[in-house]
């Protein structure tokens, strides 16, 4: 199958400016980027979509995804813990939220059931049911107590690697381990370190033989070396880094990578419960997060940090299908421009998944959107879905534009564009 995206206004996902060009897309891939307002007019392919006026640009990466926390623009819960069966329907209708919301890859940041991601990865891959490209995970691990033998919370570099070896076999890619308390939930315990180093590098020992990544959950500086220390590829929140901290993370920047999660603090602050919902430390905590982020964020980006979007979508308050929010908040609390904000939405995002995807390049893959409007003087556009023209990953079209739905023999084309 050749697609091919003709006069349209390229983002290629680095920071630079648009231009003016045609896409050629063979199976999965992109065969050739071509600049020019009549660039690629002779070559022939099996479907031709006309991008005049809009914006052609990679599919964004979450960076910090909860699947199965439940609600979406779609539904929405109001109990956070659900019975498995439901948490599996939730998981996979939030995965075609997502995508339907322009995010073609999504790196999961823990889950509330177990083998509920590696199946709807698997099934995903297969063609079995619309989402993302997805790293999947398990239950986020937190220790309790002593070293009771149970694989999510047990004690010890030995309950590290049964973990480890455990995750593995269910097909999971990366671990969640919680190493800070939550201020949110318990208040006075983002201070709180819940690992032990011998067990935080146990973790990372074991995950590194068996090809496996780690994502933590930390807020206080101790937390953070710890998790740098055991080699973690992505480190959420930072909120409490101290000078020491910030100059490790730059000079170790290359190793990892940030998101610190703007998207439920805003929204936690936005949010105007009912009289029975009692939201006040997560309000106060939100605010003080928010606060230190806003100097903490310019300062790592300035150092050349990866920071990427991602903000613990899920809540009713915060649903699965506002992702893009995010891009926003980047610009308005942490100083990136539009540009910066949409690479880290593509270009660092794809770094973070280990695959040819976030940026607009020969050879790469064919994960794509094309929007009516130009996301790089305002990101707010990428939040209203009906903008998203074309949604296309690995060269299929989850979502094809209007012109060739309504055209004639559009059902074969769209058909063909699929397969």
């Amino acid at each position: 199958m050749r697609a091919l995206i003709r006069q349209v206004s390229i983002f290629d996902g680095t920071g630079s400016a648009l231009r003016t060009g045609s896409v050629l897309v063979e199976g999965e891939r992109i065969a050739r980027v071509a600049p020019g307002e009549d660039a690629l007019a002779d070559e022939a392919a099996d479907l031709v979509i006309d991008g005049r006026g809009l914006t052609l640009m990679p599919g964004m990466v979450d960076a910090h995804t909860h699947l199965t926390w439940a609600s979406s623009l779609e539904k929405v819960y109001h109990q956070f813990i659900l019975p498995h069966d439901e948490l599996k329907v939730a998981a996979w209708r939030n995965a075609r939220v997502l995508l339907d919301h322009g995010f073609t890859s999504l790196y999961s940041a823990g889950a509330l059931g177990d083998m509920i991601e590696p199946d709807l990865a698997r099934a995903i891959e297969e063609g079995d049911t619309p989402g993302p490209r997805l790293v999947p995970s398990t239950l986020e691990r937190s220790p309790e107590g002593d070293d009771t033998g149970d694989v999510f919370n047990g004690r010890g570099p030995d309950a590290m690697r049964r973990f480890v070896a455990y995750c593995a076999d269910e097909g999971v890619k990366s671990i969640k381990l919680v190493v800070s308390g939550e201020d949110a939930l318990k208040p006075g315990s983002a201070m709180d370190v819940l690992y032990t180093r011998e067990e935080m590098l146990a973790a990372g020992e074991a995950t590194r033989e068996a090809g496996m990544w780690i994502a933590c959950h930390t807020y206080s500086p101790e937390a953070i070396g710890l998790a740098l220390d055991a080699g973690a590829r992505i480190v959420y929140h930072c909120s409490f880094a101290d000078e020491a901290t910030v100059e490790r993370m730059a000079a170790e920047k290359d190793r990892f990578f940030y998101a610190p999660g703007p998207g439920v603090s805003v929204a936690a602050l936005e949010a105007n419960p009912p009289p029975h919902v009692d939201m006040t430390h997560m309000k106060a905590s939100a605010k003080v997060r928010m606060d230190l982020e806003a100097k903490l964020i310019p300062q790592l980006k300035a150092r050349g940090v990866r920071v990427l979007v991602g903000g613990d979508y899920g809540f009713p308050f915060n649903p699965h299908g506002r992702n893009a929010r995010d891009l926003q908040h980047f610009v308005d609390y942490f100083g990136f421009t539009p540009a910066e904000a949409l690479q880290a939405a593509t270009q660092h995002g794809g770094e973070l998944m280990g695959i040819e995807t976030g940026v607009i390049r020969e050879g790469w893959l064919a994960d794509l959107l094309l929007v009516d409007g130009d996301p790089t003087q305002d990101v707010a556009i990428l939040q209203d879905k009906d903008r998203l023209k074309m949604i296309m990953k690995g060269g299929k079209l989850h979502k094809a534009p209007s012109d060739i739905l309504a055209g004639a023999g559009a059902g074969a084309g769209v058909a063909a564009a699929a397969n």
